[in-house]
């Protein structure tokens, strides 16, 4: 699949089939988050991939939802940013949540690829997640993605698209022309 055909075609999935993912795919999906940019080369990513039906339960009732539960594998993607904020102190957790977004948009264009369906979880509640998988104080949850196969039909529905003159300006916020450039000759 291009490039382009993944952007565009990529959608969240709350529905699965009962039809289990080969793991070794959804592994190739979280190596592709190790190519994304890092702030000082500081690797502050790691992962946990669940396939335990009460955990994932478990993680479901944390997020308070349920098409959760449904999934096969659910991937929890946390942060260790100390390292980060020592070399960049504030900004650092800037940082963090920037390189966090990148590594997740390689993953979910990964997922898209290999057929696969997943759906970016960002509500929950933080501490019973991290008391499930045994994840340390110091350790940041940053998302959680139920993983799984799903119908042609739900992926079919047209995702709606946001209209470029809404969000492009030039120059300055709000400004929606270009200026042309004057030509010099020589």
């Amino acid at each position: 699949m291009d490039l382009d055909k993944a952007i565009k075609s990529r959608k969240s999935a709350k529905k699965f089939k009962n039809k289990k993912p080969d793991w070794k795919d959804i592994i190739e999906c979280v190596d592709s988050m190790r190519y994304a940019p890092m702030a000082g080369g500081n690797f502050s990513l790691k992962f946990i991939i669940v396939d335990d039906k009460e955990k994932i339960h478990k993680i479901a009732k944390a997020a308070q939802q349920n098409f959760i539960s449904e999934a096969d594998y659910v991937l929890v993607v946390v942060s260790l940013g100390s390292r980060t904020t020592t070399s960049y102190g504030k900004r650092g957790e800037i940082y963090l949540r920037q390189q966090a977004g990148a590594a997740i948009q390689n993953f979910l264009l990964k997922i898209q690829e290999k057929g696969l369906a997943t759906c970016w979880v960002g509500h929950f509640v933080e501490n019973q997640i991290k008391r499930e998988l045994k994840i340390p104080e110091d350790v940041s949850v940053e998302a959680v993605f139920p993983i799984g196969y799903t119908s042609p039909e739900i992926m079919k529905k047209e995702k709606k698209k946001i209209s470029m003159d809404g969000v492009l300006y030039f120059n300055k916020y709000e400004n929606k022309k270009m200026k042309r450039q004057r030509e010099f000759s020589a």
